[in-house]
């Protein structure tokens, strides 16, 4: 007769420093759940289904067991059993009926991170030629913090539908090599709670909950290989150096663990990516970039962005090396053949394309405003996070989840971090639909942004790579 175990125990395990086993944690998830559909019941004012004792979990005893994570942290083991136990604690995607190499990307979140607006298009051109076949089943999230989302960006085109059931999501992938859309209610349940749980009791920054709530969402897309991108520097989620690349390592570990190749590449994040913040002229700029639009503000998210295809052509057997990978990407780019493959995308999520004929003419904001140089010198430096807020309180982002975003709130960055400027030169210039909206991100911009006499000694975009 096996031993019941009860919440109360696992949580004191894990206070005293114990390791705990793999039938605790399949248990706590799955209290974790029966919990969020109790309260689910009742919210829907229907009878809650009747418990036994220890199937039963408190809001306390959660929030007591995500502190003692976040005070002793998780073994390689530990860690591996929570990303399963709440991969498979809704619904996964089952990508076995594709035939298919399954291969996708996550960032840790950035400011102007638009990059899977490239890659998915590009791995799907490379996917419908030749063999081997890619697809990339892409569950991408919405702003958070100071940070982008991918569904707000994409949900600025007209109709697109980011919110597909899986099987309409494995048709779109059938018909176009990649899908883009949202998690659904009953993809990871236990993440959801947990995640909310996490916001109110001071365990965000937990990296072993980061990586568990990352890789079990993930993992979840039943991937053969995954590519992360891991943010450094003032715009990062993770404060230091040290502390990416722990996270960093401990994501490869569990994504290998669970049978999935995976890379993490620690990036440079201490100004915003590319030439746009915000949501629809962040579409813009990938849309002209496809085109052969090739801003020269641009370069950095095209080399970004190719790197990390490189890492995904390479799992996949496309080429011999990552870098011959970002070499392959980069040609996908440019020969219209990522754009191609990104208006079939679009169509399919019932997206219309008409307004990529003119990107420009989209762009809408009501007012604008524009940040000069104060003084000839060098762009030295700026708080990367202090831009990101900026941007979200122009209307980008959100207070709360569930707030609107606005479609066309955002920046424009006129230099990157070394360039030399004349007293006057536009710095930055703000969009918004809203005029009362400007001054605050104005001001913040105004006293983040450095200029010296001497020049700044530049980080490469690509610090390290992270492998098995």
């Amino acid at each position: 007769m096996s031993h019941a175990i009860h919440p109360i125990d696992i949580i004191l395990h894990k206070r005293d420093g114990l390791e705990l086993t793999k039938a605790e944690i399949e248990h706590f998830v799955r209290t974790v759940v029966l919990h969020g559909e109790q309260k689910l019941a009742e919210a829907y004012g229907e009878e809650p289904a009747r418990l036994h004792a220890t199937d039963r979990i408190t809001e306390a005893q959660i929030a007591s067991f995500l502190m003692a994570v976040f005070q002793r942290g998780l073994s390689a083991h530990e860690l591996a059993h929570l990303t399963k136990a709440m991969r498979f604690s809704g619904e996964t995607f089952d990508a076995k009926p594709l035939k298919t190499f399954t291969v996708d990307k996550h960032s840790t979140g950035g400011v102007g991170d638009k990059s899977s607006l490239l890659i998915a298009p590009t791995i799907a051109a490379a996917g419908l030629e030749g063999s081997p076949s890619i697809s990339v089943p892409m569950i991408s999230g919405r702003s958070l913090g100071h940070t982008g989302g991918t569904l707000d960006k994409l949900e600025t085109i007209p109709g697109f539908d980011t919110q597909l059931s899986m099987g309409r999501m494995l048709e779109v992938l059938r018909e176009t090599h990649a899908a883009m859309v949202g998690q659904t209610p009953r993809l990871v349940p236990a993440d959801r709670i947990l995640y909310a749980m996490r916001d109110h009791t001071g365990t965000v920054e937990s990296p072993y909950l980061i990586t568990a709530s990352i890789m079990s969402k993930k993992l979840a897309e039943d991937l053969n290989a995954l590519v992360l991108d891991v943010k450094v520097g003032s715009g990062a989620f993770m404060p230091t150096y040290e502390a990416s690349k722990h996270l960093a390592e401990l994501m490869v570990s569990t994504g290998e663990l669970a049978g999935t190749r995976t890379a993490a590449l620690l990036t440079t994040m201490d100004e915003p990516l590319g030439r746009f913040s915000g949501n629809w002229v962040e579409v813009w700029e990938c849309v002209d970039i496809m085109r052969g639009i090739r801003h020269l503000m641009s370069a950095d998210l095209i080399e970004l962005s190719n790197a990390l295809s490189g890492y995904m052509l390479y799992f996949a057997g496309k080429t011999a090396t990552p870098e011959a990978g970002a070499a392959m990407a980069d040609e996908i780019l440019q020969s219209g053949a990522a754009y191609k493959s990104w208006l079939q995308i679009v169509r399919a999520h019932k997206g219309d394309t008409s307004s990529f004929e003119d990107p420009n003419a989209f762009h809408l904001p009501t007012a604008t405003r524009v940040l000069r140089a104060s003084k000839a010198g060098y762009l030295a430096g700026m708080d990367c996070k202090e831009v990101g807020w900026a941007v979200q309180r122009l209307g980008a982002g959100r207070h709360k989840p569930g707030d609107p975003v606005s479609a066309h709130a955002g920046i424009e960055s006129h230099v990157k971090l070394g360039t030399r400027v004349a007293a006057g030169d536009p710095i930055f210039t703000l969009f918004s639909e809203d005029e009362a909206l400007l001054e605050q991100p104005y001001r913040m911009l105004e006293a983040t942004v450095r200029i010296e006499d001497v020049a700044p000694v530049r980080q490469p975009l690509i610090r390290e790579v992270i492998t098995r």
